[in-house]
């Protein structure tokens, strides 16, 4: 890679690692610029992931004290998380490459309407968990996991293990309906469990695919999250969350464009 690349990809991880941390969707950050440079879409998911666990790593740290309160249901939810990564790497790594070429534009337009409905989606989320404030913090722990919660977070775990992008944002959709939690103590069981998806789906592309991984992408995006993780975790909540749906928005529209202009010219 050219030095000029090098420092894009760096700092797209670091971008991608204090966005996924505050709301989540750095994928759309990271990808489009591994696809712009060159990079196959399905090397660029792979290495990519793979990258982002680093910054999956240290944002929990930095939200460890919050779920240290949600521990117990952190324990039920991680097995269902850990399944649907697997199987979401396994259809990315089994299903033909064609498939993922016409299925990410797809993907990358509804990661996109995730991402700017955030806003809509977090204050329903905050109106129904409202009544979490003020409440023994434990309550989360001692409720019980509904059925339907443990469906949802497997099937968000497939779509993570197979794009990765915007699991974040359906994991807090979810969680307020069906999980009696505070706004902090929920996205702290959302770092962790999409850092649960990114690491089995990394350690499935190591073992069953280590041709698809680029080692200068891993390692360049892992550096930049693991400082963007920090980042977020400590001071994200001061920077603009539209600002930052922004620019995720632009670079998903970047990628979106050129794959389909990929599929048009191979077509």
């Amino acid at each position: 890679m050219e030095y000029w690349r090098e420092i894009v990809i760096f700092f797209a991880g670091l971008w991608a690692g204090t966005i996924n941390t505050i709301v989540g969707s750095g994928t759309l950050v990271t990808f489009p610029v591994l696809v712009a440079l060159g990079f196959p879409p399905v090397n660029a998911v792979v290495s990519n992931a793979m990258g982002l666990v680093a910054g999956g790593f240290s944002g929990a740290w930095g939200y460890r004290r919050e779920a240290a309160s949600v521990g117990s249901t952190l324990l039920k939810l991680m097995p269902v998380s850990l399944a649907g990564g697997l199987v979401g790497a396994y259809l990315l790594l089994h299903l033909p490459e064609a498939v993922f070429s016409y299925v990410a534009p797809v993907l990358i337009v509804v990661a996109l309407l995730l991402v700017i409905f955030q806003p809509r989606l977090s204050a329903w989320a905050k109106k129904r968990q409202a009544v979490s404030v003020g409440v023994d913090p434990d309550e989360a722990n001692r409720a019980t996991v509904s059925p339907l919660l443990y469906v949802l977070v497997f099937l968000i775990g497939i779509y993570g293990g197979y794009f990765t992008a915007a699991q974040g944002i359906l994991l807090m959709a979810v969680f307020g309906v069906f999980l009696h939690a505070s706004l902090q103590q929920s996205n702290a069981i959302k770092v962790v469990l999409t850092l649960v998806v990114n690491l089995v789906a990394a350690a499935s592309y190591l073992i069953f695919a280590p041709e698809r991984i680029s080692w200068p992408v891993v390692i360049l995006i892992a550096a930049g999250s693991l400082i963007g993780g920090f980042i977020g975790a400590r001071v994200g909540r001061r920077l603009s969350p539209g600002w930052l749906r922004a620019v995720i928005v632009i670079l998903g529209l970047v990628a979106l464009a050129t794959m389909v202009a990929k599929l048009f010219s191979g077509a």
